[in-house]
């Protein structure tokens, strides 16, 4: 019998197409195949094709974690189940963060395929849809597992929480666009706006509302872009990543931005590099189409920061990034306002991937990022030595890391720093910071 041959066209984690020579019946679904992680496993995607001449099948890569961390009964058929790959791609999340939400306890698959590998019940996806949907309102994971976890609160009910919380932000939303239309209606017609009347339009609940203050603290730091700009060496052509409102990009290079995001694309400034609506994951330009790809304090947003680091390397000869090192044992006590305050920073970053990961993603070296004390960026480590600046709504609002561990963390960290200022705890504590000029806070540039 002769050999049939295996092509793998979708999800795989390298280079695709890939193919491989199967002996005579093994192409049986789902099916193991040596790999570098013995836990990764194919599962039959498509009909046959014919492929210069020779029988191909399809499959999809699925990554399975070792079957000792999965949970639940063995399930013969899957027809009523869902692979983690399968869900990952109808959830628009990586494999990776249904693993750790397994590991935590948060969503675990109540059951496994006969091989051992995960299988989502209609419950599980339930759960999961509701984790997700209160992760995205801004609930950090511990307040997200009370709530689901909840016994008292039925789907129903959850659902019904969920539309008030949307609710809740669509009306302060339309407020806030009211207000606005009014101000610049009122400013058509000549009419002076004192700061009072624009202090009652737009009400002190701005940044709660619209949820996009980047443009009044985050702008370029020229020291931290002076040194981006030096490993960007003498590339001419350079494609931003994550882009943004257009900080950190080089007015002396031909610079093309790419931001999936709507809203920070309309706060470019006129006169700003073009800008393509598109994501880290699927760069809309051929291989080899700029001197190098560069991503400022970006990554940590992208759905699947490994693939988007890949994907730079493939459109550019070179990359350099500007991201966050957890390698280094303790990094969670480098900060005091993450040391002493805001302990769930540690559960943000529990997804992200390693620096040396990273590094070797595209072929670079790692270089430290001194963070001044009087930095221009209002980046979340950037007031270090300003501890009353983390106190202001408007300068909290242009950092992620707020809306991620959600209101509660945030306003008890808020509560405890505002007593620690006026009675000198934090002074006491924080002492050696005051002499310093600068402050090696974990960022790294990666430079390829």
């Amino acid at each position: 019998m002769t050999a049939t041959k295996l092509v793998l066209l979708e999800g795989g984690p390298d280079d695709l197409p890939q193919v491989w020579s199967l002996p005579p019946g093994r192409c049986t679904e789902p099916i193991k195949i040596p790999r570098r992680n013995a836990y990764e496993h194919f599962e039959f995607a498509h009909t046959h094709r014919v492929l210069h001449g020779e029988t191909m099948r399809v499959y999809r890569w699925v990554a399975a974690l070792d079957p000792h961390v999965a949970s639940g009964r063995i399930v013969g058929a899957v027809e009523d189940h869902w692979t983690v790959g399968r869900v990952a791609g109808l959830a628009g999340v990586s494999v990776r963060t249904l693993h750790h939400y397994d590991e935590i306890g948060l969503v675990r698959p109540s059951a496994r395929t006969a091989a051992g590998y995960r299988a989502y019940s209609a419950g599980d996806v339930e759960r999961l849809r509701e984790v997700l949907a209160y992760r995205r309102l801004g609930f950090g994971l511990r307040e997200v597992a009370a709530l689901v976890g909840d016994p008292s609160v039925d789907a129903v009910a959850h659902l019904r929480r969920l539309r008030g919380l949307l609710l809740e932000r669509r009306d302060r939303a339309d407020a806030m666009v009211t207000a606005i239309d009014t101000e610049l209606e009122a400013r058509a017609k000549g009419l002076r706006v004192t700061p009072e009347e624009q202090l009652e339009m737009l009400g002190s609940r701005l940044y709660d509302a619209i949820g996009n203050a980047y443009t009044a603290t985050r702008r370029t730091d020229p020291r931290i872009a002076a040194q981006i700009w030096d490993a960007l060496g003498d590339a001419q052509t350079v494609l931003n990543v994550g882009a943004g409102t257009g900080s950190y990009e080089p007015a002396d290079r031909d610079v093309t931005a790419v931001e999936p995001s709507a809203v920070m694309r309309e706060q470019r400034p006129a006169g700003a590099a073009p800008c393509v609506a598109a994501a880290a994951e699927r760069l809309p330009f051929e291989d080899q189409s700029f001197d190098v790809a560069m991503a400022v304090s970006t990554v940590h947003h992208w759905g699947d920061p490994m693939a988007g680091l890949r994907e730079m390397r493939r459109v550019a000869r070179r990359a350099v990034v500007l991201t966050f090192d957890t390698d280094e044992p303790g990094w969670q006590d480098r900060f005091w306002l993450t040391r002493d305050y805001l302990p769930e920073f540690t559960t943000v970053l529990a997804e992200f991937p390693s620096l040396a990961g990273m590094a070797d993603a595209i072929g670079a070296r790692a270089e430290p990022v001194p963070i001044p004390c009087d930095c221009t960026d209002g980046l979340f480590e950037a007031y270090w030595r300003r501890p009353e600046a983390y106190l202001q709504d408007h300068v909290r609002r242009a950092m992620s890391v707020w809306t991620r561990v959600g209101p509660e963390a945030e306003q008890r960290a808020v509560r405890s720093l505002s007593d620690d200022l006026p009675s000198g705890r934090w002074a006491h504590r924080n002492s050696d910071l005051a002499d310093l000029d600068t402050a090696d806070l974990g960022l790294r540039l990666l430079i390829s």
